[in-house]
This record gives structure tokens, C-alpha cells and sequence, in this order.
């Protein structure tokens, strides 16, 4: 039954391997960096279906990016035969607009310009939705995070508590959506998601010296490394220990070094690069929901380092700077 549903996708797989050669590259992103000028470097991203972006400012190049982002994922969302695969990623923008809106509302502020149309109800719609309470016509889980978010919020004024909520429930709808799914790689991905999340909610409360019902309030459950090891972790030897013999385990020995005075821009490349490493093994699969996967993170972070790029560059950021701060590619 399970190669018989993964024959379901070998239009859309045959689709996105043809498109994979136009990805940017880190032989791309280079050719962006040493460009002469800013447009330059804008004008070598019509060979990766991207509009002309010379003439933009910063704020536009967002706008674009977005909209760019947002066509792909309506696509795929026609193309793919099982929706959940394209949810996996559109999951994290509907709970970005909630944060978005919760927090807007409880500081009286306009919130439509920060939401975004990448998620499974366009911002705008999501808003319209929450104003007229009418959260029924939400998806259940999202509804109910919302619900309990606004009321943490009300309660202690903390914007933080009410985004642990709302993170919380990201990871256990992203994990059921997974593990609904007959690929082991799919669930595989979204457990290091969770380890990554938890890794650096980890480095960063130890660097704080904040408290351990602080720490238990951020970890989320469902990773690969439990809860309960991660917060008896109270130092770097036994940080770093927990992360042996797994994807992130130089991530986890940069953490470690964190807690001393290390780079947090190695630490935070390290936990990316070990979710993209995984990613590649997506080019052994000739077909099925794993190329999909891939492609949409490859489009992910695409656009994360063709903003670093541009935005940088407009902003007259050495392009030494910026190239250290890039994550590795999976074209």
C-alpha cells in the first residue's frame, strides 16, 4: 500500500527534479557576493524564476520574496496529492500570523503589513477570522493554540509565554502531520526539527541563567533527545554529550562552546546546516513525498540567503561577512 501511494507522486517528483538545476547554488550565491554592484547581484536571480529586483529597496525585496515564496506553495498545493506534504511548511506561517496578531492586538497596533499569505489561510483571511470570532472556521488545533495563547497573554502580559504556547503546538500539529504519513523520512525531519528547536532553546536559556521552569516551559516534546534529558543538562560536558552520534552533533558541541563565549552565529549555522545535510538524502529517493519535502526547504532556504544577500548588500555589508553567515545550499 505505501509503494502503491508513493507512486501518487511521480508527475510531481519528475516535476521538481527538473526544477532543482535552477535552485541557487553556492556557486550562485557566490557569483551574487563578488557581483560589482547591487544590481548586479540582483539581475543573476532571473535564471532562478525570480522577478527583477535592481530597482527595490529593502522592504520590497521582502514583499517579493513572499509573494515568490507564496506562488510555489499554491502551486505545489494544487499539484501534490496529499496536501499534508505542502502543510508541513505552510504550518509555520499560520502560527507566525497568530503570534503576529495576538500580539498586535494586545499592544493596539495594525498587524496586516508583518502577516503572510504563505500559510494554510492567507494572513489577511486569518485575521478577518480571529477579529469576528469566528474561530470554528479555523483548523481545530490552531484555534484552540490561539484561544489558549490570548489567554496567557491576558493573564500575565508576557508576549513570551503566549509565543511558547503557540510554539508548543506548531511542533505537536507539524509531528502528527508527519507521523500520519508512511515515509520515515518525513517523520525523521520533523523530529530534527524539533531537536534543532530545542538545541537552541537550550544554549540560549543556559546562556541566560535562566531558570529550570523557564527551561521546561520552552522545550517542546517529540524529538529525538527527550525533555527530561535536555533539561538535566546543566553544563557544557553534559550538553554537548547529549547530541553524540546524531544529526547535531557538532551543533551540539558549538552550544556547549556558547556557554563559554563561543559564536552563536557558528552555533546557529551548525543546527541549519545539520537540517540540510538531512534534507540531501532526499536526492537518493527517485520519487515520492520526500522530494517534495526537500524541494520546499531548498525554496526555504533559498529565499533566507537570497535575503541575507541582497538586503546586505543594499545596506553596504561586506560580502565576507555576509558569505559567513550563510547556510550551506541544497542545490
Amino acid at each position: 500500500m505505501a509503494n502503491q501511494k508513493k507512486k501518487h507522486f511521480l508527475c510531481i517528483s519528475a516535476m521538481l527534479r527538473s526544477r532543482e538545476p535552477k535552485l541557487l547554488s553556492r556557486e550562485k550565491a557566490e557569483r551574487m557576493l563578488d557581483a560589482a554592484t547591487f544590481e548586479d547581484a540582483a539581475k543573476l536571480l532571473s535564471d532562478c524564476g525570480y522577478e527583477d529586483m535592481a530597482q527595490m529597496d529593502a522592504k520590497q525585496i521582502e514583499e517579493s520574496l513572499a509573494l515568490h515564496r507564496s506562488r510555489i506553495y499554491e502551486e505545489l498545493g494544487r499539484f501534490c496529492p496529499d496536501s499534508r506534504v505542502v502543510d508541513i511548511f505552510k504550518l509555520r506561517y499560520d502560527y507566525h500570523n497568530a503570534k503576529v496578531i495576538l500580539k498586535a492586538e494586545a499592544m493596539g497596533q495594525e498587524p496586516k503589513r508583518l502577516l503572510s499569505d504563505s500559510g494554510r489561510i492567507p494572513g489577511a483571511k486569518l485575521l478577518e477570522i480571529y477579529n469576528e470570532d469566528k474561530g470554528i472556521l479555523l483548523p481545530e488545533k490552531l484555534a484552540a493554540a490561539m484561544e489558549e495563547a490570548k489567554g496567557v497573554l491576558a493573564r500575565t502580559g508576557n508576549p513570551q509565554l503566549a509565543d511558547f504556547v503557540l510554539d508548543k503546538a506548531y511542533f505537536a500539529e507539524l509531528q502528527a502531520l508527519a507521523e500520519a504519513m508512511d515515509s520515515s523520512f518525513v517523520k525523521g525531519y520533523a523530529r530534527l526539527l524539533i531537536d534543532s528547536s530545542n538545541l537552541r532553546s537550550l544554549v540560549r536559556t543556559l546562556r541566560m541563567g535562566k531558570s529550570q521552569d523557564f527551561l521546561t516551559e520552552v522545550l517542546v516534546p517529540g524529538g529525538n533527545v527527550g525533555v527530561e534529558r535536555l533539561a538535566a543538562a546543566g553544563d557544557k560536558d553534559s550538553l554537548a554529550a547529549l547530541y553524540v552520534h546524531t544529526p547535531l552533533e557538532k551543533a551540539g558541541v558549538l552550544g556547549a562552546e556558547c556557554l563559554s563565549g563561543g559564536s552563536m552565529t557558528a552555533f546557529e549555522l551548525a543546527c541549519d546546516n545539520a537540517v540540510n545535510a538531512y534534507l540531501r538524502g532526499a536526492k537518493l529517493i527517485s520519487y515520492g513525498s520526500e522530494p517534495v519535502i526537500a524541494y520546499m526547504a531548498a525554496v526555504e532556504g533559498e529565499i533566507t540567503a537570497i535575503r541575507m544577500i541582497l538586503t546586505g548588500r543594499l545596506a553596504g555589508i561586506a560580502p565576507q561577512v555576509i558569505r559567513e553567515r550563510l547556510r550551506d545550499m541544497y542545490a
